[in-house]
């Protein structure tokens, strides 16, 4: 068992990469503009759509009683916000979910630092042992062009005390078998300081078969 550390060939291919940060950028972009709107051009705004009626200046109702100044008006008066203004609310959505898609496309990766597999999503990292995690196969769903959905295997590590889990494709970008030293690695740290039997007699069996996956990288 080695302890050098394994960066694992998982995430987007560049040129789906690519694809995925012009669409989180447009919909970032869109929200920001959506949000900003309301903000910089809330008269114009006002007077396009006909909601509401401007509120007089202090010189056109100077004559009139106090009492029949409208509340803006009034001395020490807060500005009241429209609900056009609020209206750009609406745009946040688009701006995180935006930032979510560049976030996760260019920060995903995976890798292997002794029995540890770490996987960084958009937002954290998690870690877990796979030398005394739970582990099973599994599949992730993943896009292929305009196309359709296939179906990508996946090594699944649950940590026994905390519960924790990470979820590792055991297909790369192009959609082939992860590299045989990289199958290895995990089978490896699966088994590592691991008895054979009771419930740790199915960790072995996959363990197996990620090697078995190792000697035939092209499926023959």
């Amino acid at each position: 068992m080695t302890n050098e550390r394994i960066r694992l060939s998982v995430g987007a291919a560049s040129g789906q990469r690519g694809m995925a940060v012009v669409v989180g950028v447009l919909f970032a972009a869109f929200g920001a503009a959506f949000v900003l709107l309301p903000l910089v051009a809330e008269d114009l705004l006002r007077r396009v759509t006909g909601f509401g009626e401007p509120v007089p200046s202090y010189d056109d109702v100077r004559d009139l009683p106090p009492e029949l100044l409208p509340p803006d008006l009034h001395d020490g008066a807060a500005a009241t916000p429209t609900p056009l203004r609020y209206a750009g609310l609406c745009g946040l959505p688009f701006v995180l979910l935006g930032l979510y898609l560049v976030l996760r496309v260019l920060r995903t990766a995976a890798w292997l630092d002794g029995t540890r597999a770490s996987v960084r999503g958009a937002l954290g990292i998690r870690t877990v042992d796979l030398a005394t995690a739970e582990v099973r196969g599994g599949t992730i769903a993943h896009r292929v062009g305009d196309d359709g959905v296939v179906r990508v295997p996946s090594l699944i590590a649950r940590d026994r005390d905390s519960g924790r889990r990470v979820t590792i494709p055991l297909q790369g970008p192009g959609l082939g078998n992860l590299p045989a030293y990289e199958l290895r690695a995990l089978a490896e740290a699966i088994t590592a300081g691991r008895p054979d039997q009771g419930r740790d007699a199915d960790a072995h069996a996959l363990a197996g078969r990620l090697r078995t996956m190792a000697a035939s990288p092209l499926g023959l």
